[in-house]
Protein backbone atom coordinates (compact mmCIF):
# COMPACT_ATOMS: atom_id res chain seq x y z
CA UNK A 1 0.00 0.00 0.00
CA UNK A 2 1.06 3.53 -0.59
CA UNK A 3 1.86 6.15 1.96
CA UNK A 4 -1.03 8.40 0.92
CA UNK A 5 -2.59 10.28 3.76
CA UNK A 6 -6.12 9.39 2.73
CA UNK A 7 -5.02 5.72 2.37
CA UNK A 8 -6.41 5.05 -1.08
CA UNK A 9 -5.19 2.07 -3.10
CA UNK A 10 -3.64 2.27 -6.46
CA UNK A 11 -5.03 0.03 -9.18
CA UNK A 12 -1.93 -2.22 -8.95
CA UNK A 13 -2.31 -2.61 -5.20
CA UNK A 14 -5.98 -3.32 -5.64
CA UNK A 15 -5.20 -6.03 -8.19
CA UNK A 16 -2.61 -7.56 -5.83
CA UNK A 17 -5.19 -7.67 -3.03
CA UNK A 18 -7.76 -9.32 -5.32
CA UNK A 19 -5.22 -11.93 -6.45
CA UNK A 20 -4.23 -12.58 -2.85
CA UNK A 21 -7.88 -13.05 -1.81
CA UNK A 22 -8.48 -15.48 -4.69
CA UNK A 23 -5.44 -17.53 -3.64
CA UNK A 24 -6.77 -17.69 -0.07
CA UNK A 25 -10.18 -18.74 -1.34
CA UNK A 26 -8.61 -21.49 -3.48
CA UNK A 27 -6.54 -22.82 -0.55
CA UNK A 28 -9.53 -22.63 1.78
CA UNK A 29 -11.75 -24.57 -0.63
CA UNK A 30 -9.17 -27.39 -0.97
CA UNK A 31 -9.02 -27.78 2.80
CA UNK A 32 -12.77 -27.75 3.26
CA UNK A 33 -13.80 -30.15 0.54
CA UNK A 34 -11.34 -32.97 -0.17
CA UNK A 35 -11.98 -35.08 -3.25
CA UNK A 36 -14.64 -37.78 -2.85
CA UNK A 37 -12.20 -40.69 -3.18
CA UNK A 38 -10.08 -39.27 -0.34
CA UNK A 39 -13.16 -39.03 1.90
CA UNK A 40 -14.07 -42.63 1.12
CA UNK A 41 -10.51 -43.75 1.87
CA UNK A 42 -10.57 -41.95 5.21
CA UNK A 43 -13.98 -43.45 6.04
CA UNK A 44 -12.66 -46.94 5.25
CA UNK A 45 -9.63 -46.35 7.47
CA UNK A 46 -11.89 -45.15 10.27
CA UNK A 47 -14.17 -48.18 9.86
CA UNK A 48 -11.15 -50.55 9.87
CA UNK A 49 -9.74 -48.84 12.97
CA UNK A 50 -13.10 -49.19 14.74
CA UNK A 51 -13.26 -52.90 13.85
CA UNK A 52 -9.71 -53.43 15.13
CA UNK A 53 -10.51 -51.58 18.36
CA UNK A 54 -13.61 -53.75 18.90
CA UNK A 55 -11.64 -56.91 18.17
CA UNK A 56 -8.88 -55.90 20.61
CA UNK A 57 -11.50 -55.06 23.24
CA UNK A 58 -13.12 -58.48 22.79
CA UNK A 59 -9.71 -60.17 23.00
CA UNK A 60 -8.94 -58.31 26.22
CA UNK A 61 -12.31 -59.26 27.71
CA UNK A 62 -11.71 -62.92 26.79
CA UNK A 63 -8.21 -62.78 28.25
CA UNK A 64 -9.50 -61.30 31.52
CA UNK A 65 -12.22 -63.96 31.80
CA UNK A 66 -9.77 -66.76 31.04
CA UNK A 67 -7.19 -65.41 33.51
CA UNK A 68 -9.85 -65.04 36.23
CA UNK A 69 -11.15 -68.57 35.59
CA UNK A 70 -7.62 -70.04 35.68
CA UNK A 71 -6.81 -68.13 38.84
CA UNK A 72 -9.98 -69.38 40.54
CA UNK A 73 -9.21 -72.92 39.46
CA UNK A 74 -5.65 -72.70 40.80
CA UNK A 75 -6.97 -71.49 44.14
CA UNK A 76 -9.62 -74.19 44.20
CA UNK A 77 -7.14 -77.00 43.65
CA UNK A 78 -4.10 -75.50 45.39
CA UNK A 79 -4.31 -78.01 48.25
CA UNK A 80 -4.16 -81.05 45.93
CA UNK A 81 -0.50 -81.98 46.55
CA UNK A 82 -0.88 -81.76 50.34
CA UNK A 83 -4.11 -83.76 50.33
CA UNK A 84 -2.55 -86.50 48.17
CA UNK A 85 0.28 -86.80 50.70
CA UNK A 86 -2.21 -86.96 53.59
CA UNK A 87 -4.10 -89.79 51.87
CA UNK A 88 -1.17 -92.16 52.42
CA UNK A 89 -1.23 -91.42 56.17
CA UNK A 90 -5.01 -91.91 56.14
CA UNK A 91 -4.57 -95.31 54.44
CA UNK A 92 -2.02 -96.39 57.06
CA UNK A 93 -4.35 -95.41 59.90
CA UNK A 94 -7.18 -97.38 58.27
CA UNK A 95 -4.92 -100.42 57.87
CA UNK A 96 -3.91 -100.15 61.52
CA UNK A 97 -7.56 -100.13 62.56
CA UNK A 98 -8.41 -103.08 60.27
CA UNK A 99 -5.53 -105.14 61.66
CA UNK A 100 -6.76 -104.94 65.26
CA UNK A 101 -8.93 -107.79 66.45
CA UNK A 102 -12.22 -107.28 68.21
CA UNK A 103 -10.69 -107.97 71.65
CA UNK A 104 -8.34 -104.98 71.29
CA UNK A 105 -11.11 -102.55 70.22
CA UNK A 106 -11.16 -100.91 73.68
CA UNK A 107 -7.39 -100.60 74.09
CA UNK A 108 -6.15 -97.01 74.50
CA UNK A 109 -3.87 -97.32 71.47
CA UNK A 110 -6.71 -98.45 69.19
CA UNK A 111 -8.99 -95.71 70.54
CA UNK A 112 -6.21 -93.14 69.94
CA UNK A 113 -5.59 -94.35 66.36
CA UNK A 114 -9.34 -94.23 65.69
CA UNK A 115 -9.50 -90.65 67.01
CA UNK A 116 -6.59 -89.60 64.77
CA UNK A 117 -8.19 -91.33 61.76
CA UNK A 118 -11.51 -89.57 62.43
CA UNK A 119 -9.74 -86.23 62.85
CA UNK A 120 -7.85 -86.71 59.57
CA UNK A 121 -11.09 -87.70 57.83
CA UNK A 122 -12.71 -84.49 59.12
CA UNK A 123 -9.79 -82.41 57.80
CA UNK A 124 -10.11 -84.04 54.38
CA UNK A 125 -13.85 -83.35 54.26
CA UNK A 126 -13.39 -79.72 55.36
CA UNK A 127 -11.10 -79.23 52.40
CA UNK A 128 -13.68 -80.79 50.02
CA UNK A 129 -11.76 -84.05 49.66
CA UNK A 130 -14.47 -86.71 49.49
CA UNK A 131 -14.32 -90.49 49.49
CA UNK A 132 -15.33 -92.21 46.23
CA UNK A 133 -17.99 -94.84 46.89
CA UNK A 134 -16.97 -98.10 45.29
CA UNK A 135 -18.27 -101.42 46.65
CA UNK A 136 -21.45 -102.46 44.85
CA UNK A 137 -21.17 -99.64 42.32
CA UNK A 138 -20.73 -100.16 38.56
CA UNK A 139 -17.10 -99.98 37.51
CA UNK A 140 -16.17 -96.51 36.18
CA UNK A 141 -12.64 -96.21 34.74
CA UNK A 142 -12.70 -92.48 35.55
CA UNK A 143 -13.11 -93.21 39.27
CA UNK A 144 -11.77 -96.73 39.73
CA UNK A 145 -8.63 -98.63 38.90
CA UNK A 146 -9.31 -102.33 38.33
CA UNK A 147 -6.58 -104.42 39.91
CA UNK A 148 -8.24 -107.80 39.58
CA UNK A 149 -11.38 -109.47 38.28
CA UNK A 150 -13.23 -112.27 40.08
CA UNK A 151 -16.32 -114.36 39.57
CA UNK A 152 -19.10 -113.56 41.99
CA UNK A 153 -22.68 -114.63 42.58
CA UNK A 154 -23.26 -111.57 44.80
CA UNK A 155 -22.48 -108.84 42.27
CA UNK A 156 -23.41 -108.63 38.56
CA UNK A 157 -20.68 -108.32 35.94
CA UNK A 158 -18.70 -105.07 35.88
CA UNK A 159 -19.66 -104.14 39.44
CA UNK A 160 -17.14 -103.67 42.24
CA UNK A 161 -16.71 -106.54 44.68
CA UNK A 162 -13.97 -105.22 46.98
CA UNK A 163 -12.05 -102.03 47.48
CA UNK A 164 -8.32 -102.50 48.05
CA UNK A 165 -7.49 -98.81 48.41
CA UNK A 166 -9.94 -95.95 48.84
CA UNK A 167 -10.29 -93.35 46.12
CA UNK A 168 -10.77 -89.64 46.71
CA UNK A 169 -11.85 -86.64 44.72
CA UNK A 170 -11.31 -82.92 45.31
CA UNK A 171 -14.37 -81.00 44.13
CA UNK A 172 -14.92 -82.59 40.68
CA UNK A 173 -11.36 -83.87 40.12
CA UNK A 174 -10.20 -87.33 41.05
CA UNK A 175 -7.17 -87.04 43.32
CA UNK A 176 -6.66 -90.77 43.49
CA UNK A 177 -8.76 -93.51 41.86
CA UNK A 178 -9.99 -96.34 44.04
CA UNK A 179 -8.16 -99.63 43.51
CA UNK A 180 -10.84 -102.28 43.18
CA UNK A 181 -11.65 -105.88 42.36
CA UNK A 182 -14.34 -106.10 39.70
CA UNK A 183 -16.91 -108.86 39.33
CA UNK A 184 -17.10 -110.90 36.12
CA UNK A 185 -20.54 -112.17 37.09
CA UNK A 186 -21.54 -115.68 38.11
CA UNK A 187 -19.92 -118.77 36.69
Amino acid sequence: MSDNKNSEMTPEEFQEAVDFMEELADEDSTHREPPANEVEALQRQLHDAEKKALRYQADMDNFRRRARRESEEQLRYATSPLLVDLLDAFDNLQRALESTNTNDAESPVVVGVKMVADQLNGILERHHCKLIESVGQPFDPNLHQAVQMMQSDDQPANHILHELRSGFRLHERVLRPAQVIVSTGSA
